[in-house]
């Protein structure tokens, strides 16, 4: 088989570990198994030993976004091996610089099926940010973003030869699928709704199930994604302070969230546990209201919350796409909790606390 991709191969450089649970180690039902040595793993109870069972090659598409470069840490202090499917090699080799990940392999599209061949899992996060300024143009690009990589990734899979597929495809969708409400709760057996963003989460969702049935496939309905390097949090911090601390709009809308370790753990789980097979909503436990979400992070800050931000401000750094904050909705991860996933922050005072403390956010 060819190769694939560019292996940055130069001497490694440890990635510093981070405090994450370890997944569930049994039945994993993969079909190879790669030793690749990328570093030390570090564990609740010290150093890990690399062993021939834990060692997986997984492919992901959307690395280099927000959710992505976490995950991408995440597996390699873990001991495994990734293959980042991208369109530009260059700009991959700037968010994966060769001195700190020589593990990496980076590949183009047309490398793409030779990767997708020698992987145990795909995660496919691909798709332009939806907490954006809309137009006609980006709501079209939206949406075709995500359904071109997800029927591309799905199309590779379907035509490898059944020995050499990947045994699962952990696919991101979104909560937005849902539509919005300020007074449903909703949960993996819900329907769908009626506006843009279910629209997108529906045609996204259905080029995922077209993938051969031998696959175990897990939908991931992503909510909003709280962490310090992006995402919406980030644009709603500097309103926030300009604004001193109050709610966003009327402040009843539901903030369904969910921080991003959580998330990487959630999707982690995905690829390694067998339970976890279709939808899966990746939402805390506990969503809240946004003038709770706002007045919680006006403590965590220091700040007043008393002056409401307007909707207008939002819409101004937001456009159309403020719609993900200004509308909401309530989101419950009945199926995760079934599976016994454990939320690290189950409550938005602590993710929001252990955001805030790590990040170099300016208070005055």
């Amino acid at each position: 088989m060819e190769p694939c991709g560019a292996t940055l191969s130069r001497p490694h450089t440890a990635i510093p570990p981070f405090f994450i649970p370890q997944p569930h180690r049994h039945n994993r039902n993969f079909k190879r198994y790669q030793v690749v040595c990328v570093g030390n793993s570090v564990s609740n109870s010290g150093p890990a030993k690399p062993t021939k069972e834990r060692q997986m090659t997984i492919s992901i598409t959307g690395a280099t976004g927000f959710v992505g470069r976490r995950l991408v840490q995440r597996l390699l202090a873990d001991d495994h091996s990734v293959h980042v499917l991208t369109r530009s090699r260059s700009n991959a080799q700037l968010v994966f610089p060769v001195e700190k990940f020589s593990k990496i392999t980076i590949a183009e599209e047309v490398e793409w099926k030779n990767c997708i061949q020698g992987s145990d899992a795909v995660v496919n996060l691909a798709g332009m940010p939806i907490s954006t300024r809309w137009s006609p143009e980006i709501k079209k690009e939206i949406k075709q973003s995500r359904i071109r990589v997800t029927a591309k990734v799905v199309d590779l899979i379907n035509k490898t030869n059944v020995e050499l597929r990947p045994s699962v495809l952990v696919s991101a969708t979104a909560i937005g699928y849902y539509g919005t409400s300020e007074t449903q709760a909703f949960d993996e057996t819900s329907p769908s709704g009626n506006d843009y963003l279910a629209e997108v989460c529906r045609e996204w969702e259905g080029k995922a199930l077209e993938v051969d049935k031998d696959v175990r496939l897990a939908l991931i309905r992503i909510g909003v994604v709280l962490g310090k390097d992006g995402g919406a949090l980030a644009k709603m911090i500097p309103l926030f302070m300009m604004f001193a601390g109050g709610p966003l709009g009327n402040g009843q809308q539901w903030f369904s969230w969910i921080h991003l370790d959580d998330l990487v753990n959630l999707i982690y789980e995905a690829i390694v546990n067998p339970s976890y097979t279709g939808v899966i909503n990746g939402t805390a436990p506990n969503p809240v209201r946004l003038s709770e979400m706002c007045e919680q992070l006006g403590q965590v800050m220091g700040r007043p919350s008393w002056l409401p931000v307007p909707d207008f401000a939002l819409k101004a750094v937001m456009g159309e796409g403020a719609t993900i904050v200004l509308d909401g909705q309530k989101v419950l991860p009945v199926k995760a909790k079934e599976l016994g996933f454990s939320f690290k922050y189950p409550f938005v005072r602590d993710a929001l606390k252990a955001i805030i403390s790590s990040g170099n956010y300016s208070l005055r």
